[in-house]
This record gives C-alpha cells, structure tokens and sequence, in this order.
C-alpha cells in the first residue's frame, strides 16, 4: 500500500509473492452467464441475393443481421454436435451389447 511521507509517495518493499494472502480453501467456483466469449473478425463472401435475405429476415426479428447469422449458424452446428454424441453413445451400446 501507497503512503505519502513528506509530500512524496512511498511505496513500502513488500515480495511480489500473493499467497500468503490468499485461502485457497474458501474459493468458490463461479458461473457467469453474461460473459461474451470472445470474437474474431473473418470475411465470408455469399450471393448478394442471399444477404439481402438474411437482411430482410434480420429486420423481421429485429436482431442485426450478423447476429441472425451466428445464430443460425450456432443452431446447425450444435444440432449436429449433439447428434453425433448420441450416435456414438448408440454405437458404443450395440457394441457392448454384441460382446
């Protein structure tokens, strides 16, 4: 911590090390909905019939249309993901059960 010693700021010697401070035992695990995971830009080419489309559609929603885009790109490809766990959850059983 900062004090001021004759108009001056001095900063006491204190080790770099925090964890003599810190109880490792009382830590929670916290769950944060809000955060936005992050972004990368990228250029993605389409039909200009087809972005006029997703625009149309957009205003529809009123969600801008790069957003209606990640979603419906999320919605394909967490529906695949999840059939493909299923699937190998199927896969496995019939096997075991062939055994």
């Amino acid at each position: 911590m900062a004090i001021r010693k004759n108009n001056k700021l001095y900063v006491p010697d204190e080790p770099d090390d925090s964890t003599d401070h810190l109880d490792l035992s009382k830590a929670v695990s916290v769950h944060l909905p809000n955060l936005k995971l992050s972004t990368e830009t990228i250029s993605l080419r389409m039909p200009l019939s087809l972005l006029d489309l997703i625009k149309i559609e957009a205003n529809k929603q009123d969600v801008p249309y790069q957003s209606l885009i990640k979603i419906a790109l999320a919605e394909k490809f967490e529906h695949r993901a999840v059939g493909r766990k299923s699937k190998r959850h199927t896969t496995a059983k019939k096997q075991r059960a062939r055994a």
